[in-house]
């Protein structure tokens, strides 16, 4: 008995690599191609490649639901054509055992998940992106397409890149008064964390009055902000990309400035959740392979996952979006496709004979 158990966790993670590494090959080129509209300043072919390597653990973490649902679809599949599945069933094995079995894989497959997700794929996202707009010349005057924008307050700030090390380039801070009404502006190149405190480097301060304007420039100039290095470092990233806990301590911040942190929170809830929204894919999967894809091609079977797992993340990606727009809590927008899935799953597993 565990040499089928050995047969069958073997079939199925063998199919989830390869549908990985298939995935993520096309992936790589896709992604190198779009690098290639981005190549200027000193940012060139190298360092496209290098930022590509860099996202790549955020990559495999974004492809690993499919990898699960595709690898136990392809591989259950490929067993139940050779009629494989037929004779274990024959030999007393039931199916809920071999559910069981097939399940172990995905079980692997979501702790690696967690650990992408919460330890490394948010710090390589960090440095790959900092060191991209550092290389794009982020210390510059001009407001960078890829920057960020932040508001304090009253306060507006725009950093054309931020290191995860505490250091800002290309930094603009925009204040106004009680009216809404433009008062100061101040440029930095460079804006350092040291002692608790941000220093700005090389400032260049414009105060608008009444009836002229006022340029003072500045060797050094103390910044005082409740912003710190690990809030900022959040913003490098999508939402999408973060760690559950830098979701979450960031959700708090915005909540504390009066911000909308809708967007966060709905990311935090799908990051949450992906591990039960990976084994509801594979329920499915294996459902599918027992019920209505049980005697079809391996061709046509790869299409249907493929049309399957495309309707379960649009429905994520559209019922996110319309959280915020119809303010309804954004846990909804990521448990319902789940259930749906879920409930469809066991349904055409009741229907096995």
């Amino acid at each position: 008995m565990r040499r089928i158990d050995r047969y069958i966790v073997s079939s199925v993670a063998a199919s989830m690599l390869l549908v990985m590494a298939i995935v993520l090959s096309l992936d790589f080129l896709f992604a190198f191609i779009g690098e290639m509209d981005e190549l200027k300043n000193n940012y060139q072919i190298m360092d496209a490649l290098l930022f590509i390597l860099m996202t790549l653990p955020r990559r495999i973490y974004d492809y690993l639901p499919l990898a699960a649902f595709m690898g136990s679809l392809v591989g259950l599949g490929a067993m139940a054509k050779n009629s494989e599945l037929v004779v274990i069933r024959a030999a007393g094995v039931s199916t809920g055992r071999i559910i069981l079995i097939a399940m172990k894989p995905a079980v692997v497959v979501v702790c690696i998940g967690l650990i992408l997700g919460e330890y490394v794929a948010p710090y390589t996202e960090k440095i790959a992106q900092s060191q991209k707009a550092v290389v794009l010349g982020a210390g510059s005057k001009v407001v960078s397409q890829k920057g960020l924008w932040h508001r304090e307050g009253s306060v507006f700030m725009h950093f054309n890149a931020v290191e995860p090390n505490g250091v800002l380039h290309g930094v603009s801070l925009h204040f106004y008064d009680d009216s809404k009404k433009l008062i100061r502006s101040r440029f930095a190149k460079r804006a350092i964390y040291q002692r608790e405190q941000w220093l700005l480097e090389d400032v260049a301060e414009t105060n608008l009055l009444s009836d002229k304007t006022e340029v003072s420039y500045f060797p050094v100039l103390v910044w005082e902000t409740e912003l710190s290095p690990s809030v900022l470092s959040v913003l490098i990233v999508k939402p999408e990309n973060l760690s559950i806990t830098g979701l979450y301590t960031y959700s708090e911040y915005l909540d504390e400035q009066d911000l909308s942190a809708a967007e966060y929170r709905m990311a935090f809830w799908k990051k949450v959740l992906q591990p039960v929204s990976t084994g509801v894919l594979v329920l499915v999967a294996i459902s599918f392979v027992f019920g209505p894809l049980r005697s079809v091609t391996m061709g046509f079977r790869v299409f249907s996952g493929v049309v399957v797992g495309l309707l379960f993340k649009y429905a994520q990606d559209l019922l996110g979006p319309s959280s915020l727009v119809f303010g309804f809590n954004p846990i909804y927008a990521t448990i319902i496709p789940i259930v749906v899935c879920l409930i469809v799953g066991f349904w055409l597993l009741r229907r096995v004979r």
